[in-house]
């Protein structure tokens, strides 16, 4: 298997997050990346190679609004306009359109564009978080590329994250939606449908609102209840796409403490419907914080089922790409995450 690093990641590393009414470090670090990347030395599963020098931009404005991609661009640049000592600060969101306010006219306002294009205060933007997102996009599409190819699977070994970015918002710790990405990179590549698996504890709402009205990428996605668990306001089972859609948007809802015999039959669930769709390529949001000593999560698994996840996946008998997601147990998160991938490969 291929890895595409994203040796810009570290360009991006918050101070604090809003957590629960308070400024708390951020748990979303460069050293989970690191982690998995020398695990993956360790276990010699493949070479691990530069994204490709050659990513295409207008690929990010058919997932993403324009207007987004132009505030994430200049967004540091702006904040620090506002004042210089704002430098040595992450910018955060004090306001939000909500319900009955108008958000398609562009304020001039920074504190407010930051705000529409935001929905959540946990997610810092700091000088380097565009450079190491866009550089995490060319991961993902370099590794769909290779797949498109017929060279085998790929994994983009990237953060920040990116399955909480929807087509004009920013959250989750996400910024570019990596798995949107690759499934559309392997759509335009010739795959009349694409499917993506979010095995990410948490919803992934920004793929699911991308894909929502579109029949040619199916999203499905095992997730925490969201009536208890980030993001809340999508990833209930009833929501199955909307328009043209409608029936390729598959979500298993998961209740705290689910252990991996549950979530299995869940992922079998997963997969079943995947192949109804007739799928030819899929994009794995690979998140492991579903890892029972994960501490922003809340479900059983243990590290030896990682293995069980990778070999079921590779059941689903499609042409793969892996896009690395959540994950806060720093400790075990490189065995975690690489077991998944050499279940995958049968290693």
């Amino acid at each position: 298997m291929q890895t595409y690093f994203n040796d810009r990641h570290a360009l991006h590393q918050g101070r604090f997050e809003m957590f629960r009414g308070r400024l708390v470090p951020c748990f979303e670090l460069p050293d989970r990346v690191d982690h998995v990347y020398a695990e993956l030395l360790r276990r010699a599963l493949g070479p691990i190679v530069p994204p490709d020098g050659d990513f295409d931009e207008v690929l990010l404005a058919k997932v993403h609004a324009p207007r987004y991609l132009d505030f994430l661009a200049h967004a540091w640049d702006e904040w620090v306009a506002l004042d210089p000592a704002h430098a040595q600060q992450d910018a955060l969101p004090s306001y939000w359109p909500t319900r009955g306010m108008r958000s398609d006219l562009l304020p001039a306002s920074f504190p407010a564009r930051l705000g529409l294009f935001a929905f959540d205060a946990g997610t810092p933007l700091t000088s380097g978080s565009w450079d190491a997102a866009r550089h995490g996009a060319a991961c993902a599409f370099s590794a769909a590329r290779h797949v498109a190819a017929g060279r085998g699977p790929a994994f983009a070994l990237t953060r920040p994250p990116g399955h909480h970015a929807g087509f004009d918002f920013f959250g989750g710790y996400c910024f570019i939606n990596n798995a949107a990405v690759a499934a559309q990179c392997l759509r335009d590549a010739g795959a009349a449908r694409v499917a993506v698996l979010d095995i990410d504890y948490h919803h992934g709402n920004g793929t699911q609102a991308i894909f929502y009205e579109r029949p040619d990428v199916h999203v499905a996605s095992l997730h925490g209840d969201p009536r208890h668990d980030y993001p809340y306001y999508l990833g209930h089972a009833d929501e199955r796409g909307e328009g043209e859609g409608r029936g390729f948007n598959h979500n298993l809802p998961l209740p705290r403490g689910t252990g991996f015999e549950t979530w299995r039959q869940a992922l079998y669930e997963a997969i079943g419907g995947i192949a109804r769709t007739k799928a030819e390529a899929l994009v794995v949001s690979l998140g492991v914080d579903t890892f029972e000593g994960d501490p922003v999560a809340g479900f059983g698994l243990r590290s030896d089922d990682y293995l069980r996840i990778g070999e079921d996946i590779r059941g689903a008998g499609l042409p793969t790409v892996f896009v690395f997601e959540g994950g806060y147990a720093v400790a075990e998160i490189g065995v975690n995450a690489v077991n998944v991938l050499a279940g995958f490969l049968g290693a």
